[in-house]
């Protein structure tokens, strides 16, 4: 069952050399076993508060003061005050094509989101019968989204692989994951925007110091990223899904650095090849399928797993620390803030296995 299921996800992870065995010591579950433990009593209802349910296929965490702004893969954006929800319209000037992995996935707040009330959003939508994303800024007016500027549009999508997490770093600029859009090699095509890294300023120009003299690529070789957060101290991290078919598994993370080649396709796992980067951890065989990650002030790394099911920890040196949270079904994305975890559950996309009040958006202790 866990093989077929590889299949169906595609996602994996893997080990690094010199670094020991990294891979995981959790025994995979079966996905019935996992179900009947989500009807059981719960204990685990004491590890997290519920916040907020009913979230339709939510894909980003967007935190402001005591809000929350979650996309939602349809192409809305729920809003979460207290624990009341209002679902919200996205006005856009091409239509989210909900298909696959696609819809409205990335949603990053401004950082003077109070006074500008706008946000970044990465989407897919449908250009002469391909799909494609987009990255676009959108103004919160009078409870609804309306588009008011495209950043940056013909990113290469498919049914699966289109990446779509959105971050502005500590420079102040915006970086933006891509998948290889199921044409493995992209990822390792420079003139390419699929399976990339990507950094922009704020307006989408190229930055005069990124790697590569006039593109938007950082960091390249990348399957499926849909995870990228920084340490304190300025370390970049990623997160992304290993390949689905046999050996399955190695889904990775890595430390993200200016113009380096993470390997893919040409390597996974502890694959060396000159001139390509070894990942900090990979799952092996088993799986994770990560998605959002982020980084605590003591340097944990936390990364939602969709496939496991699981909320995971790593040291900052990739060493796997353990499972935080598990028996809530997929976890699509994990955000850190005013000292506490938050996650939203990921039951209602069609691959999960929904219960009664899913999609939920949950509250844990930081420790």
């Amino acid at each position: 069952m866990l093989a077929a299921a590889l299949t169906i996800i595609g996602c994996s992870t893997e080990n690094n050399p010199g670094l020991g065995e990294r891979k995981s010591s959790r025994e995979p579950v079966e996905a019935t076993e996992r179900q009947a433990s989500r009807n059981e009593t719960n204990g685990e209802t004491e590890k997290y508060e519920v916040i907020a349910t009913d979230l339709e296929s939510p894909w980003s965490i967007a935190p402001h003061e005591d809000v929350f702004y979650i996309s939602e893969r349809e192409g809305t954006i729920a809003r979460v005050q207290g624990q009341k929800l209002t679902r919200e319209a996205v006005n856009l000037k091409r239509p989210v094509v909900q298909r696959g992995e696609g819809g409205l996935l990335g949603l990053e707040l401004f950082p003077d989101f109070s006074e500008t009330a706008r946000a970044y959003a990465y989407h897919t939508y449908e250009s002469e019968g391909e799909l494609m994303n987009r990255i676009v800024v959108l103004e919160r007016v009078d409870g609804q989204w309306d588009e008011v500027d495209a950043v940056l549009e013909g990113i290469p999508g498919a049914m699966f692989h289109d990446g779509g997490r959105l971050k502005v770093g500590p420079d102040d600029h915006l970086y933006a994951t891509t998948g290889d859009a199921q044409q493995e090699g992209l990822a390792q095509q420079l003139n390419s925007l699929a399976g990339k890294i990507l950094r922009m300023k704020r307006d989408g120009s190229v930055p005069g110091d990124n790697p590569f003299a006039g593109s938007l690529v950082y960091s390249y070789g990348h399957r499926n990223p849909q995870g990228i957060a920084w340490s304190e101290d300025g370390v970049m991290f990623s997160m992304e899904h290993g390949p689905s078919s046999n050996p399955g598994g190695h889904d990775e993370l890595n430390v993200i650095r200016p113009g380096l080649n993470y390997g893919w396709p040409e390597i996974i796992g502890d694959e060396a090849s000159e001139g390509m980067e070894l990942p900090l951890y990979h799952s092996g065989e088993d799986t994770l399928a990560p998605s959002g990650i982020a980084v605590s002030k003591s340097g944990d790394i936390f990364a939602a797993g969709l496939m496991s099911e699981q909320l995971v920890r790593f040291s900052p040196e990739g060493d796997f620390e353990g499972i935080v949270l598990d028996k809530v079904g997929r976890i699509r994305d994990v955000s850190i803030h005013n000292g506490q975890l938050y996650v939203v559950t990921n039951n209602t996309d069609g691959r999960g296995s929904p219960g009664p009040e899913d999609d939920r958006l949950l509250r844990l202790k930081l420790e």
